[in-house]
């Protein structure tokens, strides 16, 4: 017994062994089989990583898998994915793994496939991505050869699957997700039966509306095949739309042109609760305790053909009468529901089917809403007339029905309008084919959120629905300590709230005060995760938004400023808002804005203009961060200043300007200004090099200067100042991080330069000598809390006193000049009584001489040019020497020196 046990196992084990080691010598001829089934029957670029082959997994059968398959397009969808499939699976018998490719068909049994992400495509021009199968050539040898696989296929699986259908031509989208589909049956004989299971998650979407969203679908069919005609029919099957049954039955039979579809279904049970079970879990919640009074039903028949020109006929009705609902956890029921609702088409043609909302009312408390519509040409250019009227108190809704609200809802809100247009009339803004007639009110609203600081309440607001345009008669509203009253013109909002068309509108604002930090996050208390924007994000100006506001409100406060009695307009358009011609009241003077702020760009800009009055100084100067940084000396000024701004640059995230990157040029014009000198560290420092000048006593009426600034540097053109008799010229710049680099040239007169200079004057005793000034220059640097200052005041004393020096010698050598020319004018005279020949020699000498003294005579020349034996002359130095020896020692003239 135990040999016999032996051999059986080892017989076992070797069969086993066997079984698992000979798909290896068939690896490459299943390879071969599968590329051979590629190329002869697709039309595409087809790839996988790898073929394996198993008799273990479906023994006696074989199992041959595809791991990683993806089939691309080629042209018109080149380089599209048609699908890509985790793993592909089929089983056959042993001996097909012997067939040649001269032979019968490979007969396969079952298929399974696992991840499989599907992506069905037409296009506009009704090219199908899914049509890769190569047509037959026409060679009728080759039509006579059999194909390389046939099914006869007893059980087929789709597990954790997408599958995604667009369909450009008609604008219809179905996504299926999470799809799980088997199917047991025989394809293979006459007239057989197919028992399915399937469950997925649809979403349907027909000319951008949606009519499912990701809801829940199961079915259960037996569908009976009749392969000869091509007919399926449906025997016994149930369905669920989320947790809606539906039963169904009838048929669909293959055409040549299409399919013959004859289908009734409905729901076979009446309780509204099957109204709620339509609508997805996740918003009805568990509505297995819910109470309910009155009925619900769908029924519906689809009966026709359908193929490229025609649709089956449509009758569908949803009907509900006097229902109600009450959720055991909440206060409120709904009540008094009444649904009539029939989508219809009666000719086949699908641009006729149209959808009648008869009556779709509902009552909570003693609030009644009623409302019907009518949808036509619902394809192409749907057309719709709407009409509603009622009340509803907001606060009702989250008590009669589990809706999570993010943020509280109160108010009244009453409703009487009615509205007919066709979605190219809001497209193109065709307002004679918009026809809106009503109006519509909300009192006592209060919207609050995590995002902003207080809650909004809108005490009143009441619109009138026109054609094209909605009227904002009266809106109030507070939020913390502000106020907002509007009125104005609302164009297109239809064409905004169900299209991408631009909201339109023109406004008057008005408020008693206006506070920003009412309408900013409080950034101590909320969270980071609760911010509407990123921390990465700047505000943006929506790109929807075309309006104009005219803006009035006698007190605006932002941070520390207080503007009073602002006014002006404020233009949207294109992400960027416009300012023109607004003007406030600040800092004791007048403020003028104009420009621009943009938000297209994903960096913010602006480009603003601003004009000041009068401004305080020293007010404006502490209050205002860009008059910090463009001229910090002013804060120590006080008196008032006159001043136009040009600047633009990129804004930071905090949607305030960016300094690094601001540009742009000032004129400034100082009115009846004093400078406090003695409080600054800049003007000590001064005051201790340049004791001659009190910097409080500076003269800074009517002072006008020109910055520009770029880069976060500030450069001064050169402006002059006055102290008494001393002109300052001061020239340079600084930057937003407070360094500096300037020079100031002060004209200084001489007698501010110490006693010994003012000695030397007081001798000099001249006009020339007491109108004389020095430049000293002075460096300043450093910053302006730690200044560094260097002066040239020493050498310019030293230069001046040379000056002096040389006017005092100067002024002697003019005093000894007209002395001389006096005395000898005698001379001169007296030689007329000498002979012609002295005469005209001494002359000579004397006149070279002056113009010696008199510095008319730059070059020195012989004052005679023969020579005679009876008659030398000595040089000039000579004869002044004895000239001026002879006058000043009373000698006569000596003759000895003509021979």
């Amino acid at each position: 017994m135990k040999k016999t046990l032996k051999i059986i196992g080892i017989s076992l084990l070797i069969i086993f062994t066997l079984l698992a080691a000979i798909p290896f010598a068939f690896q490459g001829q299943i390879k071969e089989m599968v590329k051979r089934f590629i190329n002869e029957n697709l039309d595409a670029q087809v790839e996988f990583s790898d073929v394996s082959l198993s008799f273990i997994r479906r023994f006696p059968q074989v199992q041959v898998n595809v791991n990683d398959l993806v089939i691309t397009n080629f042209k018109p969808f080149k380089d599209e994915t048609l699908a890509s499939v985790r793993d592909i699976s089929f089983t056959m018998s042993v001996k097909e793994l012997f067939k040649k490719a001269s032979e019968d068909p490979i007969v396969v049994n079952s298929i399974y496939v696992d991840e499989a992400l599907l992506s069905l495509k037409t296009d506009k021009f009704g090219n199908n991505n899914y049509d890769i199968t190569k047509e037959n050539t026409g060679d009728t040898s080759e039509e006579n050869e059999p194909s390389s696989f046939t099914f006869s296929i007893e059980d087929y699986r789709i597990k954790n699957s997408v599958l995604t259908y667009l369909d450009e031509v008609s604008k219809t989208q179905i996504h299926l997700t999470e799809l799980n589909h088997e199917g047991h049956g025989t394809f293979s004989a006459e007239t057989s039966e197919l028992d399915t299971k399937s469950n997925a998650n649809v979403s349907f979407a027909l000319n951008s509306t949606k009519y499912l969203n990701n809801n829940s679908i199961k079915l259960e069919a037996l569908i009976g095949l009749d392969l000869n005609n091509k007919k399926y029919t449906f025997q016994e099957n149930k369905g669920f739309i989320n947790n809606l049954p539906i039963e169904f039955q009838g048929f669909v039979q293959q055409l040549k042109n299409g399919q013959d579809i004859d289908i009734k279904f409905e729901n076979p049970e009446s309780d509204f609760k099957n109204f709620l079970a339509v609508i997805p879990s996740e918003y009805s919640k568990n509505i297995e305790d819910v109470q309910t009074t009155g009925d619900f039903k769908i029924k519906g028949v689809i009966r026709g053909v359908s193929s490229e020109e025609t649709i089956p006929n449509l009758d569908i009705s949803i009907s509900s009468n006097n229902a109600s609902f009450k959720y055991p956890n909440l206060p409120k029921r709904v009540s008094n529901i009444i649904i009539d609702t029939n989508i219809k088409n009666e000719t086949g043609k699908v641009d006729d089917t149209y959808i009648d909302i008869k009556t779709l009312n509902f009552k909570i408390d003693e609030d009644v809403f009623k409302s019907s519509a009518t949808l036509k040409n619902i394809t192409k250019n749907m057309s719709v007339n709407a009409s509603i009227d009622g009340v509803l108190n907001l606060d009702n809704i989250s008590k009669a029905y589990p809706v999570e609200l993010e943020n509280a809802l109160t108010g009244i809100l009453k409703a009487k309008l009615n509205t007919t247009f066709d979605m190219n009339a809001i497209k193109t803004n065709a307002y004679n084919r918009i026809r809106n007639n009503g109006s519509a009110s909300i009192t006592d609203f209060v919207f609050s959120s995590e995002d902003i600081v207080n809650p909004i309440h809108i005490s009143e607001a009441n619109m009138r629905f026109n054609p094209g345009s909605v009227s904002l008669n009266n809106f109030k509203a507070r939020t913390g300590d502000s106020d907002i009253s509007v009125n104005g013109t609302i164009k297109n909002l239809l064409g905004f709230l169900l299209s991408d068309n631009t909201l339109k509108g023109d406004f008057n604002v008005n408020s008693n005060i206006f506070k920003v930090s009412d309408f900013m996050t409080s950034e101590d208390t909320v969270a980071t995760e609760n911010k509407t924007t990123s921390n990465v994000e700047s505000l943006k100006i929506p790109d929807f938004l075309h309006c104009k506001i005219n803006a009035n409100a006698k007190t605006v406060e932002y941070d520390n400023l207080k503007l009073k009695n602002v006014a002006g307009t404020l233009f949207i358009k294109d992400q960027q808002a416009s300012l023109q011609n607004m003007t406030s009241s600040i800092f004791d003077g007048a403020l003028s804005i104009a420009g621009n702020v943009s938000t297209k760009d994903e960096t913010p800009t602006f480009n603003l203009n601003l004009g000041a009055d009068g401004f305080d100084i020293a007010e404006s100067f502490k209050g205002l961060d860009l008059l910090k940084n463009l001229a910090p000396v002013a804060k120590l000024l006080n008196g008032k200043l006159n001043t136009t701004i040009n600047l633009s640059g990129k804004l930071n995230q905090e949607f305030s300007p960016d300094l690094s990157t601001v540009s742009g040029n000032v004129l400034a014009e100082l009115i009846n200004t004093k400078l406090n000198a003695n409080q600054g560290a800049l003007f000590n420092k001064l005051e201790g090099a340049l004791s001659f000048i009190d910097f409080d006593k500076l003269n800074l009426k009517d002072l006008k200067t020109k910055l520009s600034f770029s880069d976060g540097k500030v450069s001064v053109k050169p402006f002059d100042l006055k102290y008494e008799d001393i002109t300052i010229t001061v020239s340079g710049g600084h930057g937003f991080d407070k360094s500096m680099d300037y020079k100031a040239v002060f004209n200084v007169p001489a007698k501010y330069l110490g006693g010994e200079v003012n000695q030397l004057i007081g001798e000099i005793d001249s006009e020339e000598a007491k109108n004389i000034t020095i430049p000293v220059i002075a460096h300043i640097g450093g910053s302006f809390n730690k200044p560094t200052l260097k002066t040239d005041l020493a050498s310019g004393v030293s230069a001046l006193t040379k000056q002096l020096i040389d006017v005092q010698k100067q002024k002697l050598l003019n005093q000894g000049k007209d002395k001389v020319k006096d005395m000898l004018g005698d001379i001169i005279g007296g030689n007329k009584t000498k002979t012609d020949s002295i005469s005209k020699g001494q002359n000579s000498v004397i006149n070279d001489v002056l113009k010696d003294i008199m510095g008319n005579n730059p070059e020195t020349k012989d004052t005679t040019t023969t020579k005679t034996d009876s008659v030398k002359t000595n040089p000039t130095s000579d004869v002044v020497k004895n000239i001026l020896g002879g006058l000043l020692k009373k000698k006569k003239s000596t003759k000895d020196t003509i021979n």
